[in-house]
């Protein structure tokens, strides 16, 4: 591992870090913040994905987590959405997939096989990475994210309950299988077959059987991609056949931007604390 910067912030650091990954076979980069209480013991780790055509840099930016992080002694780590580097095939002409659009799922389609491996990534290699090199406690870990962050945080969490005490999302894709902005990615990532795209899909995973106690959801009212990608409707008639407690809340004028996400994250970094102890 590598240390790219590090710059003191409300007491703690944050850090960028960089390495190389043998899941996703290419150099990954990722943030940490340390609040100060990390260098009198473990704590918490909370895990934040990021949306379509970000970098590990957008919410580190953009989102203002460190203030509350601080207050309440939590660990963030944020890392990339993609596999990145000359030799990683990508459509540059296509926000939707490729570099930036992994969707945090382990691709089967060549030639995307190799290194669109980002369920795995997220799930078993970044976290021994983390656990190994920061004081973290990885007996209470949770889970965030954003649009495409949102629906990696919820599958991850459907597929790993015991690891995660928490999750929630900022307007997430909550059926990517049928959202217009996604579907055309877990073809090519995953084929033609539509029963393999149901292990990425937080609704279809729910409908599997795939359980979790609760999860909590933003969602902008005034978010231009609703209809088409978002579809938090889906997942609220999902949890509610599960008998999944699911706190859906509309936020009346808010979009889909960075400026939506801050004003909420302190809500769910308290949220996600409560429950990490």
């Amino acid at each position: 591992m590598k240390v790219v910067s590090t710059s003191k912030s409300h007491g703690g650091i944050q850090g960028v870090y960089s390495h190389a990954s043998e899941v996703c076979a290419c150099d990954m980069t990722f943030a940490v913040f340390m609040p100060p209480q990390a260098k009198d013991g473990r704590l918490p780790v909370l895990w934040y994905l990021s949306g379509l055509t970000c970098t590990h840099a957008n919410v580190m930016e953009k989102g203002e987590y460190r203030r509350m992080a601080s207050e309440l002694g939590l660990i963030i780590v944020c890392p990339d959405t993609s596999p990145r580097g000359a030799d990683v095939p990508d459509e540059k002409d296509n926000w939707q997939f490729g570099c930036g659009a992994g969707f945090y799922l382990d691709a089967t389609q060549e030639p995307y096989a190799e290194n669109y491996r980002m369920y795995s990534y997220i799930a078993e290699e970044l976290p021994a990475l983390v656990g190994a090199n920061f004081p973290v406690d990885m007996s209470r870990q949770a889970i965030f994210g954003h649009s495409m962050g949102g629906h990696g945080a919820l599958t991850i969490a459907l597929k790993n309950p015991e690891r995660y005490r928490s999750c929630s999302a900022f307007a997430p894709i909550v059926q990517p299988s049928t959202a217009g902005w996604s579907r055309p990615a877990f073809e090519k990532y995953l084929g033609a077959d539509e029963k393999s795209w149901r292990a990425y899909d937080a609704t279809l995973l729910i409908e599997d059987g795939k359980r979790y106690p609760e999860f909590l959801v933003d969602q902008g009212a005034a978010d231009g991609f609703l209809q088409d990608g978002l579809r938090p409707w889906l997942l609220d008639e999902a949890c509610k056949k599960a008998g999944i407690d699911l706190t859906l809340r509309v936020q009346e004028g808010y979009d889909h931007s960075y400026n939506f996400i801050s004003t909420f994250m302190d809500d769910h970094l308290k949220w996600h604390a409560r429950r990490l102890g």
